[in-house]
């Protein structure tokens, strides 16, 4: 699955043949130093400009481009002159990706003493843009609108964020899911209808046997786990004699890394009802795997590896962490209100505060031996949780910050 760094998106400058060439010819240069001077704002993509486009045909051209392009995650459109929307339907009708439209202008502030009817003409962005904005609602477009002047910080930070979300929907299309087992017993949230996610947002979920994992476990050689040994010291404290269970572990997720690596898997679920063959649920197997970036869910929720993964390649860059959690307990003291996120085993070492120490500790539950796992403190501050439910014919996306 690819990264953030091997997107870039689309700007694309709208204009008519009415103003003549030298309007046109003004809008080429005000484009290339717009977009020279945005890439260096430190956005997480780059823009790639695909030039003024003046007729349907130019438009249409450019979003089927855009559709076939696999590095091209979006298009930021940018109306310079007024640029008649009709002109624009065919395009973006055909088009099947992110859509930011920037309302801006070139000129920052209006030159009161010199202007005349050709600059009014030139940087007509008040109108063109309303024109773009009407076309885009009349074709219910879900799209993102970042008004402001181009330069500003706040836009900036605007279509980065937007950048970041965009990437997620597109990255969300190469998603593989590793399931493996089914979900918890009698549990509901964690269900949902994969074909339905598979369609609308393009995360493939597949289940694979237990028992295959198990054989590949016990396959894996002494020296690859002496290995992988070598990779858990060198990360993280040994605080256990119990030896045997962290080599354990390390046979775990040297199985589960070649097969999600010869599958193209980018997250992954278990439970600890459906452990056949295995001698422990995978924990600091678990853990690494998701500090490398792969996501997971505990007791099958495959929705949630999927958006592990997802906003993990969507904050790629940022400072903090993103990590599997679940809700527990209630602090209920007003002015102080809040949940208390933990869970038995896989919590995810990104949000350690300090270094990891391998401990093997009782999970209490699903019969097996005790776990090898990584302990840490936490890092403090303020976080978004975000839960994704099914909720018969629509997903819902839950989200407290």
């Amino acid at each position: 699955m690819r990264s953030l760094k091997d997107l870039e998106f689309w700007f694309v400058t709208g204009s008519q043949p009415l103003y003549g060439d030298d309007a046109i010819q003004a809008c080429i240069k005000h484009a290339d130093d717009m977009i020279s001077k945005m890439n260096e704002f430190g956005l997480p993509c780059k823009i790639v400009n695909k030039g003024v486009v003046t007729c349907t045909e130019e438009i249409t051209k450019v979003m089927k481009e855009v559709n076939y392009c696999d590095a091209c995650a979006g298009v930021i459109i940018f109306a310079h002159t007024f640029s008649p929307s009709k002109m624009w339907i065919k395009g973006l009708v055909e088009l099947n990706k992110p859509l930011l439209h920037l309302h801006t202008q070139y000129n920052k502030e209006i030159p009161y003493d010199t202007m005349d009817m050709d600059f009014m003409n030139l940087n007509q962005s008040a109108h063109g843009d309303r024109e773009t904005g009407f076309i885009a609602s009349r074709l219910r477009m879900n799209r993102k609108v970042v008004m402001g002047h181009w330069e500003d910080p706040e836009v900036t930070k605007r279509i980065a964020a937007w950048m970041r979300s965009a990437a997620g929907v597109v990255l969300g299309k190469e998603l593989k899911i590793c399931r493996f087992g089914d979900n918890m017993r009698y549990v509901g949230v964690t269900e949902g209808d994969k074909v339905e996610v598979e369609i609308k947002l393009g995360w493939e979920c597949n289940t694979y046997a237990v028992g295959n994992l198990a054989k590949a476990i016990d396959a894996c050689t002494e020296e690859e786990v002496d290995a992988k040994m070598a990779e858990y010291t060198s990360k993280y404290d040994m605080n256990t004699d119990n030896i045997d269970s962290v080599r354990y572990q390390a046979r775990c997720e040297i199985a589960m890394e070649k097969f999600f690596a010869e599958n193209d898997f980018s997250a992954f679920t278990n439970t600890f009802q459906d452990l056949v063959g295995m001698r422990q649920l995978p924990g600091i197997a678990t853990q690494n795997l998701m500090a490398k970036g792969i996501g997971y869910g505990g007791e099958g929720d495959w929705k949630t590896a999927a958006l592990d993964t997802i906003m993990k390649k969507m904050a790629e860059g940022l400072p903090g962490g993103t990590a599997f959690m679940e809700d527990y307990t209630l602090n209920l003291i007003p002015g102080n209100e809040l949940i208390m996120g933990a869970h038995m085993l896989e919590v995810d070492p990104c949000v350690a505060a300090t270094k990891p120490k391998i401990e093997v500790h009782e999970l209490g539950i699903g019969g097996k031996e005790p776990p090898a796992r990584l302990v840490f403190d936490g890092k403090s501050g303020k976080g978004i949780t975000c839960s994704l439910v099914d909720m018969g014919g629509r997903l819902r996306l839950i989200c407290c910050d």
